[in-house]
């Protein structure tokens, strides 16, 4: 354990800071992301369950979120980093499909990647699971804004910070929720 913490230390301090992922991915020809990665894995409590018996809207919005800070702590938006940049980001828009109903005692997973990074925007796919069946529940994407926490204002992601997001950007054409996602607005025609 303590080996695997300094091999950590040692990447973390290389990269001047920033997180890289460096798990293993599936790439295209192209060197971009055919695979998602793993950034949430928890459990549906019976106090997540509306009157119907099975996980309420809310919680699906709350794992998604989770995910969201975990997937871009990985890319290098890490809780310390955005404080001393006095950098932040917000979300702009949330789509969510529901699939199939997750009830008390199902875990779930979520896998995730970036479809789309603009100047100031990117764009979060998320798919989660039910553990045991394999089966997807639900998918969510997520448009947020790179900003200014001081004046509260929209600002360029660093490039630092962009090379990394490219890193695990996901080429969603081979990924077969494609035909799902024409209908949500990309980053550019949200700025």
């Amino acid at each position: 354990m303590l080996g695997g913490y300094l091999h950590f230390q040692a990447a973390f301090s290389r990269t001047g800071g920033v997180l890289r992922n460096r798990s293993r991915t599936k790439r295209n020809n192209k060197g971009i992301m055919t695979t998602l990665q793993l950034t949430y894995r928890g459990t549906v409590y019976p106090w997540h369950c509306d009157h119907m018996g099975h996980m309420n809207v809310m919680w699906y919005t709350g794992k998604f979120d989770e995910a969201s800070w975990s997937l871009l702590s990985q890319i290098g938006l890490t809780q310390s980093y955005l404080k001393k940049q006095k950098k932040g980001l917000a979300a702009l828009q949330q789509n969510i499909t529901y699939k199939r109903e997750l009830l008390a005692g199902d875990v779930v997973s979520i896998q995730s990647g970036v479809l789309d990074v603009a100047e100031k925007v990117v764009r979060i796919f998320h798919e989660m699971r039910n553990e045991e069946t394999r089966g997807v529940a639900a998918f969510s994407v997520i448009t947020g804004v790179f900003m200014d926490a001081v004046v509260r204002r929209s600002c360029p992601i660093p490039a630092e910070i962009r090379e990394s997001i490219l890193e695990v950007k996901l080429d969603e054409d081979t990924l077969y929720w494609a035909e799902s996602l024409r209908s949500i607005p990309k980053p550019a025609s949200l700025c």
